[in-house]
């Protein structure tokens, strides 16, 4: 097991508490974010914003190219809404892109409630794989995994495991699926840590077993470096039987 509940309890618990008190069962994309981190999850330096002011520092402080997203209880889906811009490159290139995103959001999705706006580290470009969790009617808590892109959406090429999952069957979950070759470097591209690949399926894997509250974790994309990763998104869904007993 991991040990983030010595030191990290409280956050997590209060995040969850937070969500539930204002009757939300998806955690917002930087709450989800900071639960993760408090699980030892490594992912993309952000700050949330409220103005373009605001983004403009957040943007200098982290140092561009930065990404911005919508942040909405009602959105989902953010690319299909217009919620999120890519690779901005300087001041003007935030203004306009905060500007794009509130009118299009605004357009596209009227009556959406905006939390504000995320300034997020554009992450370097590598392999992009997925990691989940769920909470199957029948065995319970399991995890997934499988690479990012056409494989997931259009082959389903993943692979399952019922939790909790020890180091060695992560690495047969990388193995079993026919992407696999993609991990291990091909056309001058190194391979990528597999060593910290199969520590966040644990990671996973720990957080469903630990945390009843959480009925499924995506972390889609994650970016797998020859040396570490980084999760770009993350989005946590809350057992609502749970929260209802507790409440």
């Amino acid at each position: 097991m991991i040990d983030f509940l010595s030191n990290n309890t409280k956050i997590i618990e209060n995040i969850i508490q937070k969500a539930l008190l204002q009757n939300r069962y998806e955690l917002l994309e930087p709450e989800a974010k900071e639960f993760i981190e408090a699980c030892g999850i490594n992912t993309t330096k952000q700050r949330m914003t409220s103005s373009r002011e605001e983004a403009i520092q957040a943007a200098r402080s982290m140092g561009y190219p930065v990404v911005l997203k919508i942040v909405s209880p009602d959105i989902s889906h953010k690319t299909e809404v217009g919620g999120v811009k890519l690779g901005i490159q300087d001041d003007n290139g935030v203004v306009n892109a905060y500007d794009e995103i509130t009118r299009d959001v605004t357009s596209r999705q009227p009556g959406a409630r905006i939390h504000g706006i995320i300034v997020q580290e554009m992450a370097t470009p590598s392999t992009e794989v997925i990691v989940g969790g769920l909470r199957d009617p029948q065995f319970g808590p399991a995890v997934m995994f499988g690479l990012g892109g056409i494989f997931v959406e259009v082959f389903k090429d993943v692979s399952f495991r019922i939790a909790p999952v020890e180091e060695y069957e992560a690495r047969d979950m990388i193995r079993q699926i026919k992407g696999a070759e993609v991990l291990k470097g091909f056309r001058n591209r190194k391979a990528a840590d597999i060593s910290a690949l199969a520590q966040t399926i644990v990671q996973v894997s720990d957080i469903m077993v630990t945390i009843e509250e959480v009925k499924e974790i995506d972390l889609n994309p994650i970016l797998v470096y020859p040396i570490g990763l980084k999760a770009v998104d993350a989005r946590i869904i809350l057992n609502q039987f749970i929260s209802s007993q507790n409440s």
